[in-house]
């Protein structure tokens, strides 16, 4: 690929992977001898593009320089893996609707990914939930959209808002995960209900509906939503965290919850 033409894939590929540059560079109809590594090599000695780890690359804007040029965090977290995801805290952070910023990336794949810090962050992967492995569409709840010049492959708020309660620790615990949560106007709810059902876990469906009754006049939650969650939800009392945090019965849910949890006491000292 001839340098010039370099700023034209840049433009739309401002993180790319060793396939995106292979494509590109086959699709010339003047393509020399040279190979795809030695032009990646060409590129990064003259400072054109950095090298994130094996097979990612971030393209370097004219007159920035490689040792200062900042990374989008969100385009290495797709990358990470052909079918990477954003997902959990950080699908939040990526649309501005986490509480806190964190500087820890979770990314969903079924890749076998190594961890990795790069910039200031800390990148991770995790399996999707072992129930989608049977489903026909396992990317359920995963969407690709623009962001800041590239497009990021992300959780929908709907799958994230489930996830993170399906697997508080990835959200951030609860007060986190419901600051986080109550930053959005909007959810659709039907989806949410489908994607429960998907993960076929009763203490989740319980966590959803705890959720969803706790806010039911702010996001518009009818009683068919409760209903169909508490069908869901199990028969012999659990308790809302794994590690068994004493609190009390919410007999509609069979949950045992935290009573900083049901009071969300973190408000009143915000």
């Amino acid at each position: 690929m001839a340098t010039q033409r370099l700023s034209g894939f840049a433009a739309a590929h401002p993180v790319f992977s060793h396939e995106d540059f292979r494509e590109a560079y086959e699709r010339q109809p003047d393509r020399s001898h040279r190979t795809v590594d030695s032009l990646l090599r060409q590129h990064a000695q003259a400072g054109s593009i950095l090298r994130v780890r094996r097979g990612i690359y971030a393209a370097v804007p004219p007159g920035a320089s490689p040792s200062t040029f900042q990374v989008d965090p969100f385009l290495v977290a797709s990358k990470l893996a052909a079918d990477a995801a954003v997902a959990y805290h950080a699908a939040l952070q990526l649309r501005g609707k986490s509480y806190s910023v964190w500087h820890r990336i979770t990314v969903v794949t079924r890749a076998a990914v190594r961890p990795l810090t790069f910039q200031g962050s800390e990148f991770s992967a995790v399996r999707p939930p072992r129930a989608l492995a049977k489903l026909p569409d396992h990317e359920a709840g995963i969407v690709s959209e623009p962001h800041a010049g590239g497009i990021v492959r992300a959780t929908t708020f709907e799958r994230t808002l489930v996830d993170v309660l399906d697997a508080p620790a990835l959200g951030g615990g609860w007060e986190e995960i419901w600051r986080s949560l109550e930053m959005i106007e909007y959810f659709d709810l039907d989806a949410i209900l489908s994607y429960t059902r998907a993960l076929r876990s009763a203490v989740t469906a319980a966590r959803v509906g705890f959720f969803l009754e706790q806010h039911r006049d702010t996001l518009s939650v009818e009683d068919r939503h409760l209903a169909e969650l508490s069908r869901l939800a199990p028969r012999q009392p659990s308790y809302l965290e794994r590690r068994r945090e004493p609190g009390r019965l919410v007999k509609a849910w069979n949950l045992v919850v935290p009573q900083r949890v049901l009071d969300r006491a973190w408000a009143e000292v915000a």
